[in-house]
């Protein structure tokens, strides 16, 4: 898989009235902080499967996905397995995010819903943060609400089911994905959970035969969200929670 390269080739249209308002952090800047950034986007098409950068990649360009669009920071161990550690959606941003300079990746990131997403070069928008308290203080805090994300999903995944993580991540990418069908394989979503096919097989066999949601080839089907809820554990109401406080501005569920 190869990492994206914004291109002419790969541009893509957005029919929001302002591109700014496909992403909700970016739609949280003002609009004179926008304004400085506007030159330096590019609206790429990000293909499902598309790497955005690898481990120990310098990360020069920082992507915000909009609409549908979806992707994952996953680890990878040395026999190539991988597992989710976060997941980002329109309520967020891919890459750079933090640290300035030179930024080696830690992990992978993936693209796991394919849309459109807004890409600039890490340097841009290093020099919009300096340039911004308030540019600068929405990106802390948004870095504030993945690292807690991160950290409910390291207790997640060591103390709860994998049906409750099944229906956490299912939960989070209907959130990001604002349809009732997420377009995603069962083998992929083993991926994300770190299991077996076979047992990701059965949980959405059991979460189906109790009317939650139905499963296509390559498609979930969501047909009870609030029954989804209380099957999931209470790491996905805990995150939501953390986001809102942190960052009130951004909404993170609302289609």
């Amino acid at each position: 898989m190869n990492k994206i390269i914004p291109s002419p080739r790969e541009t893509a249209r957005l029919d929001e009235p302002h591109p700014r308002m496909a992403n909700r952090l970016l739609a949280a800047l003002s609009l004179r902080d926008f304004e400085v950034l506007a030159p330096h986007l590019d609206t790429v098409a990000l293909p499902r499967g598309k790497v955005l950068f690898e481990p120990g990649d310098d990360v020069t360009t920082t992507y915000f996905p909009c609409r549908q669009t979806m992707a994952s920071l996953l680890i990878v161990t040395r026999d190539g397995r991988e597992v989710e550690a976060a997941t980002i959606g329109r309520e967020g941003a891919i890459g750079g995010i933090v640290s300035e300079g030179h930024k080696p990746a830690f992990g992978r990131a993936v693209v796991q819903v394919a849309g459109s997403a807004l890409a600039i070069s890490t340097s841009h928008l290093e020099a919009a943060k300096l340039g911004s308290a308030r540019f600068g203080d929405l990106f802390a805090r948004y870095s504030d609400a993945l690292l807690a994300q991160m950290m409910q999903g390291v207790a997640c995944n060591a103390l709860h089911t994998v049906e409750e993580r099944c229906c956490r991540w299912l939960l989070s990418t209907h959130d990001r994905a604002g349809d009732q069908i997420i377009h995603l394989t069962q083998e992929s979503l083993a991926e994300m959970l770190g299991v077996q096919r076979t047992t990701v097989s059965a949980v959405t066999a059991h979460l189906a035969s109790r009317g939650l949601l139905k499963t296509h080839r390559g498609r979930v089907e969501i047909l009870d969200r609030s029954g989804l809820e209380k099957a999931s554990c209470e790491c996905y109401e805990a995150v939501e929670s953390h986001f809102a406080t942190v960052l009130p501005e951004v909404e993170l569920s609302k289609p």
